[in-house]
């Protein structure tokens, strides 16, 4: 019987918001679980997000599209890695 397998999933988003709420975008970005504001300007944010499952990254693309100011939130790179310990 095949063990069950833990992933990891990280990926990199471009957002694009409306150029006076850039700042308050990149604070609630900030402020959100497994999400991180690693550059932000000109009405661009880029972010990594981390779950569990390409669901999960949807999910958090959802919710981030939806935030006031948000024009577009658009996922650019998903790398999917198992977690130590778990099956092949």
């Amino acid at each position: 019987m095949p063990e069950d397998r833990r992933y990891h999933h990280i990926s990199s988003a471009v957002v694009s918001v409306l150029p006076t709420r850039g700042d308050d975008v990149a604070a609630q970005l900030s402020a959100m679980r497994d999400v991180e504001v690693y550059a932000h300007e000109g009405g661009k944010i880029v972010v990594v997000i981390e779950g569990t499952s390409t669901g999960a990254m949807g999910d958090y693309l959802t919710q981030i599209a939806l935030l006031d100011g948000v024009i577009a939130a658009n996922m650019v790179f998903e790398h999917i890695e198992a977690e130590e310990g778990t099956g092949q």
